[in-house]
């Protein structure tokens, strides 16, 4: 096993149980949050500097390995993967500092634990599907992050719209699992294999490889919350606790935009139609993400829709990267994919310090209304 995928297993492997000591405490004990909190700050930190050697090595390190349900599987960490890691690992560390004082254990006696539990699983989940290199892998990671994320929009489940938000998501999140659990069969049928691996121009015709793209963009664009696709998104958002929409904005739906790019980096040149209707998509999620989020009066909602709209520009740059490898134009691709790619990264900083900012007003003020801030200078404290 090569040096960089070392510290990001054993980071992977801290977060998956930083939420288990707390199980073990009493419903009020605040050691369980503390150890939770400085596992998943260790986990943050060796997994950034397992990415940061990646990034700088600029070469695929991989492990592969004998599972019994898929047979060989790998796991491997290149530039691609090392670049979404980078705000997994970040925003994972920092929300569960923020989530000593936003959610206490003390006050949060019936679900504290729970949120700790689930949110180390989620990062878990994250980071095995983004070095999965095979699809049972990749879908076992996808599961993982799910499952544990809708735990987490349900974090307050005594209430009814939260239970109803939380079911929304579970629905629309496993409707983009069976497209992706589509889109993987039909690549084995083209590859002969489950590995994530190019498929030839002679492996698989137009119609096969057009259904392969649509499926994908069913799978990953509902989880990236790319419209019309979006519809689970905002209330989500508003509904979980503020440092869980933080991850969710800033990191969970860029796992849409990973699916998009890896597998559309696996397919053969594309027709300029798949470009053309990926910029489309994208000027419409960011055009009526803005417009949408202009009418809210929830400030959590408001930001849920222009998280919309980002998703919205880093699909145009994605779109405008596929025209560029249809037309043999390696400007439009290099343009294409730093503005997609620059703009993960822009997003999810920015994105996630605003609900954070926007936790710390709800938590003073407690309410997500603007019309009853008035000047938060006067509401808090």
């Amino acid at each position: 096993m090569t040096t960089p995928l070392i510290p990001i297993l054993i980071a992977m492997a801290l977060a998956a149980a930083s939420g288990l000591p707390g199980l073990g405490s009493k419903p009020r004990s605040r050691w369980g949050e503390r150890l939770a909190a400085a596992l998943m700050v260790a986990a943050a930190l060796i997994g950034l500097t397992g990415s940061g050697l990646a990034l700088r090595a600029g070469t695929s390190d991989e492990v592969a390995f004998a599972w019994p349900i898929a047979g060989p599987v790998a796991l491997a960490i290149d530039p691609l993967s090392a670049f979404f890691l980078v705000p997994i690992f970040l925003m994972g560390g920092l929300g569960a500092i923020y989530g000593l004082g936003y959610w206490p254990q003390a006050r949060h006696a019936v679900n504290g634990r729970k949120l700790r539990l689930f949110w180390g699983l989620v990062i878990t989940g994250m980071v095995l599907l983004v070095l999965a290199r095979h699809a049972v892998l990749f879908l076992f990671g996808w599961e993982i992050m799910a499952l544990s994320a809708f735990f987490l929009v349900s974090t307050e489940d005594r209430l009814a719209d939260v239970r109803a938000t939380g079911w929304l998501y579970l629905v629309s999140t496993h409707i983009g699992t069976l497209a992706l659990l589509a889109m993987f069969c039909l690549m084995r049928r083209a590859t002969g294999s489950f590995a994530l691996s190019p498929i030839g121009p002679e492996q698989a015709g137009l119609g096969l490889l057009t259904a392969i793209f649509f499926l994908g963009l069913l799978g990953f664009g509902l989880k990236a919350g790319l419209m019309p696709l979006h519809f689970w998104l905002p209330s989500a958002h508003a509904m979980a606790p503020s440092h869980v929409s933080a991850l969710m904005s800033g990191v969970l739906i860029k796992m849409g935009i990973y699916g998009l790019v890896r597998v559309t980096g696996l397919l053969p040149e594309p027709p300029p139609a798949w470009g053309a209707l990926l910029l489309i998509l994208g000027v419409i999620s960011g055009v009526l993400g803005v417009i949408f989020a202009l009418a809210q009066h929830d400030l959590k909602r408001l930001l849920a829709y222009h998280s919309v709209e980002n998703i919205g520009i880093i699909v145009m740059g994605l779109g405008l990267a596929m025209i560029g490898r249809s037309l043999n134009r390696p400007d439009w691709v290099c343009l294409g994919l730093a503005g997609c790619l620059l703009h993960v990264w822009n997003h999810a900083l920015f994105k996630g310090m605003l609900f954070l900012s926007a936790g710390s007003v709800i938590h003073a003020t407690h309410t997500r209304t603007m019309d009853r801030l008035g000047g938060v200078a006067r509401a808090m404290p």
